[in-house]
C-alpha cells in the first residue's frame, strides 16, 4: 500500500528576512538562510531587488573612477542640483527631466512580453556631466582623497574632508565653479578642516580635525561661512566622555537634539536649536559609531554602525547597552565579519523613504545589506537581505524619492530589473527544517513553488538533506506571460498613479520532482533577473516517510 504524502508549506517564504545567527531548526520557517539580491516586497514576500540605469554618458575627466560622494542641493526656488566627487574632481550632473510627460507613457511591457524602453517618450536616456573648475582668487586646491562629507545650508553646498580646505558650491555666484569656504564673500573666523560635518538647525556643525578630535564647531545662523561672530561657537567635549577619552566620529541631529558620536560612546545634547542654551541630556557609555557614513536619519530615528552591529540611537539611549537594540541581531556574526574586512572610511549608507529600507554598502566585499524598515521584528531587529553585483561607494536619496547609486564612471538610478543592461542572480534558500517525524526520514516527491511575475525564465530548484551542501537540482520554467507588467501605463496621461498590477500578473505554480532521502531538508531557488520582477508567494514540499533513523 502506498504511503500517504506529507505536505509541508510556507506562505510568503522568507518574509522575516535572513537569520544566519540562530540554530536553524529552532527558528521560524519564515526566516531565510540565503537571500541574495532580494528585498521584502510590500506584500511581505521575498522578491527581486531592482537594478539600475546609468544617468550620464562617459566622461574623460571622470573616467572609470569610483564616485565617492553624491549630494543633492535643493534651493529655495525649487532648483535641484546633483553634485558628486570622482577622480579627485567635483562634477555636476545634468539630469534629463520629463516635464509633464508621464513616467510610463505606454505599458512597460507590451502584449508579447517584450520590454519597451522605460522612458518611451519625453525623457533623454543619458544626462551630461559638467566638471566644476576652481573659481577662487588664489591657487586651486589639490584634493588628497575623495572622502568628503557634504552639507547644504541656505542654497550653498559645503564639502568637508580632513586635512583639506573645505570648499563650497554656491550657484548664486557661479553654477560652473567651486571655491574655498574661506573665499566666500563675508567669510569670518576660521572654518575647521574637519572630517565630520552636518547641516542642522540652520547651521553647519563640524568636528574632527588633524589637531583636535574632541571639539564641535558651529557656524552662525544661516551663514556657513561665518565662524567667529554672531551666534557661532564651539563645544569641547574632551572632559564630557563618561567612559574615558574618545574621539568624534560622527554627528547627527533629530528632534532638537544633537548627537555626538565617539568610537565607543555617544553624547546627546538638548536644545541644539539654540546653542547658547544647549546642555548635555544623556550619554551612552558602551556604544559608539565606527563609520561616519553609516549614520542616517530615518525621520523617526537615527541609525548607525557600532562595533557590535547596526544600532538605533533612540533605542540605544533607552536600552543603553542592551543587546535588544541590535538591528542586525539575526545576522550578527556574518555582518560583523564583513564589516571587519572593510576600510571603515569606505563604508557608506543611505535611507530611502520611498523604498522604506536602509542600505549599508561594504564595497570591498561586494556586499550591500538591505535592512527593511517597514516592520520591526519581535526581537527588535530589522528584516534583512543582501545584495551583490553593485559595490557602491556612494548613495543619494533625492527629494523626489529617486535613489542614486555611484558606480565607477557613472551615477545610476535604482530602477528597472537589469543592472544597466545585464541580468543579475536572485537566490533564496530556506533554513534547514524537519518536514517529517523526528525518528523517520523523508523522501521528497515534489517541490512546488508559486511565483509572482517573471516571463519565459528558468528557475533552478535545489534541495539537500541533513545539513550537507550536496544539493540536487532541477530547472523549471516560468512560461511566457501574455499580460503586461502594467496592464495600463503605470502613470496615465494626467500622471495619476494606477494599480501596479492593473491587469494582474498571474501566479505561476512551478513543480520540481525530488529524490533522495533524509531527516532534515533545505530547499533553494535561483533565477536570473533580466527585465521582469519576481516574488515568491508559496513553497510546498510533498514528501513520503521513509525508514526509521
Amino acid at each position: 500500500m502506498s504511503k500517504q504524502l506529507t505536505i509541508s508549506s510556507v506562505s510568503a517564504p522568507g518574509f522575516l528576512g535572513l537569520n544566519t545567527q540562530d540554530p536553524s531548526l529552532e527558528i521560524s520557517n519564515g526566516f531565510a538562510g540565503v537571500a541574495v539580491n532580494c528585498v521584502i516586497d510590500k506584500f511581505g514576500r521575498v522578491g527581486s531587488r531592482q537594478g539600475y540605469v546609468k544617468l550620464n554618458s562617459t566622461n574623460a575627466a571622470l573616467g572609470a573612477n569610483v564616485i565617492t560622494v553624491i549630494h543633492e542641493l535643493i534651493q529655495a526656488d525649487g532648483t535641484l542640483t546633483v553634485l558628486f566627487f570622482g577622480n579627485g574632481k567635483l562634477f555636476k550632473l545634468g539630469l534629463a527631466t520629463a516635464g509633464a510627460v508621464a513616467e510610463y507613457n505606454i505599458a512597460q511591457y507590451g502584449s508579447n512580453a517584450t520590454p519597451l524602453a522605460e522612458y518611451t517618450q519625453g525623457v533623454a536616456a543619458l544626462g551630461s556631466i559638467v566638471e566644476l573648475t576652481y573659481g577662487g582668487p588664489g591657487t586651486a586646491p589639490v584634493f588628497n582623497a575623495g572622502n568628503w562629507q557634504a552639507a547644504s545650508l541656505n542654497g550653498v553646498v559645503f564639502f568637508f574632508q580632513i586635512n583639506n580646505d573645505p570648499i563650497i558650491y554656491d550657484p548664486a555666484v557661479s553654477t560652473t565653479t567651486f571655491r574655498r569656504v574661506s573665499e566666500k564673500s563675508g567669510y569670518v573666523g576660521t572654518v575647521p578642516n574637519a572630517n565630520v560635518a552636518i547641516s542642522a538647525y540652520g547651521r553647519i556643525w563640524a568636528a574632527n580635525t588633524t589637531t583636535n578630535n574632541t571639539t564641535v564647531s558651529f557656524s552662525d545662523l544661516l551663514s556657513g561661512h561665518v565662524w567667529s561672530t554672531g551666534t557661532s561657537g564651539s563645544l569641547d567635549v574632551s572632559r564630557v566622555w563618561s567612559n574615558g577619552a574618545d574621539e568624534i566620529t560622527g554627528l547627527a541631529a533629530h528632534n532638537g537634539f544633537l548627537f555626538i558620536f565617539g568610537k565607543r560612546q555617544i553624547l546627546i545634547y538638548a536644545n541644539a536649536t539654540t546653542p547658547s542654551t544647549m546642555s548635555l541630556s544623556d550619554t551612552v557609555s558602551s556604544l559608539g559609531c565606527i563609520a561616519r557614513d553609516s549614520i542616517q536619519n530615518t525621520g523617526k530615528d537615527v541609525v548607525f554602525l557600532s562595533n557590535s552591529g547596526l544600532r538605533s540611537v533612540l533605542r540605544t539611549v533607552q536600552e543603553k547597552s542592551s543587546p535588544l537594540g541590535d538591528l542586525s541581531k539575526n545576522i550578527r556574526n556574518d555582518f560583523q565579519q564583513v564589516v571587519a574586512s572593510e576600510s571603515l572610511s569606505e563604508i557608506t549608507s543611505v535611507y530611502s523613504e520611498k523604498d522604506a529600507f536602509y542600505l549599508l554598502s561594504c564595497p570591498s566585499s561586494d556586499k550591500v545589506f538591505c535592512f527593511d524598515t517597514k516592520t520591526v521584528l519581535e526581537d527588535g531587529s530589522y528584516r534583512v537581505t543582501t545584495w551583490n553585483g553593485l559595490s557602491p561607494n556612494s548613495f543619494c536619496s533625492r527629494r523626489n524619492g529617486d535613489l542614486l547609486i555611484g558606480q565607477p564612471g557613472f551615477v545610476t538610478r535604482y530602477t528597472g530589473y537589469q543592472d544597466d543592461t545585464d541580468s543579475y542572480r536572485m537566490e533564496y534558500y530556506t533554513n534547514n527544517a524537519d518536514i517529517g517525524k523526528d525518528d523517520l526520514t523523508s523522501i521528497i516527491k515534489k517541490i512546488k513553488l508559486t511565483v509572482v511575475g517573471g516571463s519565459n525564465q528558468p528557475v533552478s530548484v535545489f534541495w539537500a538533506y541533513d545539513f550537507t551542501a550536496n544539493y540536487q537540482s532541477e530547472t523549471v520554467a516560468i512560461p511566457a506571460q501574455v499580460v503586461s507588467e502594467y496592464g495600463i501605463a503605470q502613470y496615465g496621461a494626467n500622471a495619476t498613479p494606477v494599480a501596479q498590477y492593473a491587469s494582474g500578473i498571474s501566479l505561476q505554480e512551478l513543480t520540481a520532482y525530488g529524490n533522495g532521502a533524509g531527516k532534515i531538508v533545505q530547499t533553494g531557488f535561483e533565477v536570473d533577473i533580466d527585465g521582469f520582477p519576481i516574488s515568491f508567494q508559496k513553497i510546498e514540499i510533498q514528501a513520503k516517510t521513509g525508514k526509521l533513523t
